[in-house]
């Protein structure tokens, strides 16, 4: 059953804004624990944005995780909120909605701007270009830091919610194996004999016997009237002695 964040932020306000207030000053920190507490506390399963880059496994997760956790969140901070995002969804079959994938698409545009206003600022040399890039550039950083933190919010919800701090726990468990049953069917299946027309020209047999002959077997003269040959078999077979 595929899920959606928007359905868990707009059930728990009381949470939200909190959470909000603390990811938006203290991002890294937020996102270290968030990402500690998706690998359920158990941090010899961390690998670096959890695999999810080229990076992933090649940086001595194993050796001191929670240092290299810590250079994650710390370096590659939207990395790291986008890769705990990933786990989850995974995990929980969570499907991103049009409205967060449209915020996400202004934020990724703004900044794409505010990169080319900087450039042209650089290449032109103009004082009114230059302000407005900054304008911009200061614009997409406060549009990216609130968004990692409504990010953060929803990973922080869902695992309330896997955790059953509040609602129905997610069910995880492997669903029940399938029997084969034939006690269901209308016609049970031919077990080591072709399958047969029901109800026609070999008529209905119990199940689990043989199909029965057609009509005209076995052929007529058969077996031939001189079968056995004269003489067979011979005399003096068996030989004396030997058990009839």
């Amino acid at each position: 059953m595929i899920q959606r964040w928007v359905e868990q932020i707009l059930t728990r306000r009381s949470i939200a804004i909190p959470q909000n207030v603390h990811s938006i000053l203290i991002g890294p920190c937020v996102s270290y624990l968030l990402r500690k507490r998706a690998l359920y506390n158990d941090m010899s399963r961390y690998v670096c944005c959890a695999g999810y880059m080229p990076c992933s496994g090649r940086c001595g997760e194993s050796r001191c995780p929670e240092f290299c956790l810590a250079t994650e969140v710390f370096l590659c901070f939207g990395n790291s909120v986008a890769s705990t995002r990933f786990m989850l969804q995974d995990e929980f079959n969570i499907q991103t909605t049009k409205c967060d994938n449209c915020i996400i698409g202004f934020m990724f545009c703004l900044q794409q701007i505010a990169c080319i206003f900087s450039i042209v600022a650089m290449i032109v040399g103009s004082e009114d270009i230059q302000e407005a890039s900054q304008l911009l550039s200061c614009l997409a950083d406060m549009v990216y830091c609130t968004v990692c933190a409504c990010m953060q919010t929803q990973h922080k919800i869902e695992m309330d919610k896997r955790d059953g701090m509040f609602g129905p726990q997610p069910v995880m468990a492997v669903p029940p194996a399938q029997q084969m049953s034939r006690i269901d069917q209308q016609i049970p299946p031919s077990i080591g004999y072709p399958p047969q027309t029901y109800g026609q020209s070999y008529g209905q047999q119990p199940y689990g016997y043989p199909p029965q002959p057609p009509q005209g077997y076995p052929a007529a003269g058969y077996p031939p009237s001189n079968h056995p040959p004269p003489g067979y078999p011979p005399s003096g077979y068996p030989p004396s002695g030997y058990p009839k």
